[in-house]
């Protein structure tokens, strides 16, 4: 029986990169944002290649629930599912996957937004969605009786081995040492978006350097910030530690 992984991000994270280290094991397949067509359809959301996006994917909030709680699209052990908890504005839900291993990536929302402004002019709390990221991670916590795994992913490249080791053990499924590294350029995979999205992941090979110092925030940015850091800060307090630690 296929066990399925459904890893809710935030955009700017290292989900991309997350997504590459599960697809480089020998026993998993993935999906890449599967309800991104129905989000951008009801929401009208002007973001880049969107009416690409919905031309190319099921826009059925229904259909792709069932798609994902059904069989996996070629015969793997692992499926694993990147999913964005901002995408989800219809009555599809986190407890619409009863059956999933639940597991939560977070990064510090001053990184995300320096990030997101780079790629797109403008970003707000709607684009992040902290508050129904950390709703998801409670209601997993209340479904299975324990908190579901949480990876920061700035510690996260401090040690990936490490928290890639422990994020297995969580998730009970064996460490596979191909989740490492893998081979540069573009997948089957990935949404078509990709080539707005994707260059420094599709130019990797292995998950990048820690990042720098934090940036520094001003005006309407640093409000943004001040506004999703303490959801990010509940999350934070039940992130997993490397197994070298």
């Amino acid at each position: 029986m296929t066990i399925r992984i459904a890893m809710w991000s935030g955009p700017r994270n290292i989900s991309t990169a997350m997504m590459r280290s599960f697809g480089g094991r020998t026993d998993c397949t993935v999906s890449d944002e599967p309800f991104y067509g129905a989000y951008l359809k009801q929401s009208g959301e002007p973001q880049p290649m969107a009416t690409e996006i919905i031309e190319d994917m099921e826009c059925d909030w229904h259909a792709v629930t069932a798609a994902m709680n059904g069989p996996p699209p070629v015969d793997a052990a692992i499926w694993y599912q990147k999913h964005m908890p901002h995408h989800m504005i219809d009555t599809v839900g986190i407890s619409s996957f009863p059956d999933h291993r639940h597991a939560f990536l977070i990064r510090e929302p001053e990184r995300v937004i320096a990030s997101y402004v780079r790629k797109r002019a403008s970003v707000t709390f709607k684009d992040l969605r902290y508050d129904k990221q950390l709703a998801y991670f409670e209601e997993a916590a209340t479904l299975s009786n324990t908190p579901p795994p949480v990876i920061e992913s700035t510690s996260f490249l401090n040690d990936p081995e490490g928290h890639l080791k422990a994020l297995c053990a969580a998730l009970e499924i064996p460490w596979d040492a191909g989740m490492l590294k893998w081979e540069a350029g573009p997948r089957e995979t990935d949404g078509i978006w990709a080539s707005h999205w994707y260059d420094r992941v599709t130019a990797s090979t292995e998950f990048g350097a820690p990042p720098s110092e934090m940036p520094k925030l001003t005006g309407d940015a640093l409000k943004l910030a001040d506004q999703c850091r303490p959801y990010y800060d509940a999350m934070r307090a039940f992130a997993l530690t490397s197994s070298h630690e």
